[in-house]
């Protein structure tokens, strides 16, 4: 099996999340079984959300170092468990050998009916982050609403400062009814600190990036096909 590389700390918790979600998405009947994964957790990065809307550091120099550096210690393909990182994917592409999967194209391709409403960060709102993958299946894009956006904002900055998960789900709960009110027929958890606190329900089709992913690089690792 593949080694596997992860560039994470952004932010830790949800870097913990993705491993954890790894182990039990592998399939395995002992340790030897299971996945040889590098990770690499680094909550300097600078902030994606404030380079992206123009008033910060860009995090490009540092994750293309990390994923150098994982490419060293033997990784053989990438992965990354931050949405709007993933505006600096090319970059990072551009500075190793190895693949580095795309967690927009993971998550885009199990979405079967639009509009889609997506869950993420400003930044990845504004910069149009998911908008070409949805495109691509043939889907547009519903975003919230700027109240519920700021909404978003707010937890998201909750789940990073260690907030307690109870009351932060039900003020998520909100702002998922109110994008499927305005007409979304699938939700998108595109941010992987919503997707701690997101809790599917069969009533609403969604697809969580962070469950793409694994399932992705479990695929990947194993050599098997899509």
């Amino acid at each position: 099996m593949k080694t596997v590389g992860v560039v994470g700390g952004m932010g830790p918790a949800a870097t913990v999340e993705f491993l954890a979600r790894l182990v039990r998405a592998t399939p395995a009947a002992r340790d030897e079984d299971h996945l040889h994964v590098v990770v690499n957790s680094d909550p300097r990065i600078p902030s994606r959300t404030a380079a992206l809307l123009g008033g910060g550091p860009s995090p490009a120099p540092r994750l293309r170092a990390m994923a150098r550096g994982l490419e060293q210690a033997g990784a053989e393909f990438l992965v990354m468990p931050c949405n709007t990182a993933h505006a600096f994917l090319d970059e990072m592409r551009d500075a190793v050998r190895i693949p580095i999967l795309d967690i927009r194209r993971e998550a885009a391709a199990l979405v079967e009916a639009g509009p889609v409403g997506l869950l993420a960060t400003e930044a990845v709102v504004r910069v149009g982050l998911y908008r070409d993958a949805f495109h691509a299946r043939g889907f547009d894009t519903l975003c919230p609403s700027a109240q519920d956006q700021d909404e978003l904002t707010a937890l998201i900055a909750a789940v990073k400062a260690g907030a307690p998960f109870g009351r932060l789900r039900r003020r998520l709960t909100g702002v998922v009814e109110r994008v499927g009110a305005a007409g979304a027929q699938t939700l998108v958890v595109g941010c992987t600190e919503v997707s701690l606190l997101y809790q599917a329900t069969p009533q609403r089709p969604s697809v969580d990036a962070l469950d793409a992913l694994v399932a992705a690089t479990v695929r990947e690792a194993r050599d098997e096909t899509r």
